[in-house]
């Protein structure tokens, strides 16, 4: 018999090809939520940014942020992360975004992924003022049609180098 791999082992027969490939196609969309977060970001783009979140979302910042004692506000609803995020880093910040070790577990229509997020920021006016940022992600996930989008985004941060404070303020 043949087996097909997922993340609960060898064990789905390869007769059920069908669960397969939806498993694989959720694993694909929960992982692309993630990357329009950040290449939302990136690229200073409302739309992609905005679908990456569900309409009752929240951008918990705050772990990462206390690493250098900063204290911002737990952000709760698409429009005020999306609002929040892009004004500041919009004309004042560039920033890339990579995407590393997810993982992922599926509970019908909830998901959950964890994921390194290495991030650059770099002031517009000044590229020697920067923040090189390795952040755990945490995040859940639900279903939304064909997509998923983040229900809850936790960050928080292992290292850093430069200085976060004259990027985030």
């Amino acid at each position: 018999m043949l087996y097909v791999a997922s993340d609960r082992a060898l064990t789905t027969p390869a007769h059920d090809t069908a669960a397969a490939v939806a498993e694989l196609r959720d694993r694909a969309e929960i992982t692309d939520a993630l990357y329009r977060f950040g290449l939302g970001q990136d690229l200073k783009d409302k739309e992609l940014f905005t679908s990456a979140f569900a309409a009752d979302a929240e951008l918990d910042f705050r772990p990462a942020a206390s690493k250098w004692g900063a204290s911002p506000p737990l952000m709760s609803g698409r429009d005020t992360i999306v609002t929040t995020i892009l004004a500041m880093f919009t004309g004042r910040v560039d920033t890339t975004h990579q995407v590393t070790n997810t993982r992922i577990t599926i509970d019908g229509d909830t998901a959950r992924l964890t994921a390194l997020v290495e991030a650059q920021h770099l002031l517009i006016a000044d590229s020697a003022t920067h923040a090189l940022l390795k952040n755990p992600y945490d995040v859940d996930l639900v279903r939304d049609g064909d997509r998923w989008v983040t229900r809850r985004l936790r960050i928080d941060n292992t290292w850093y180098t430069g200085d976060p404070t004259a990027i985030f303020g």
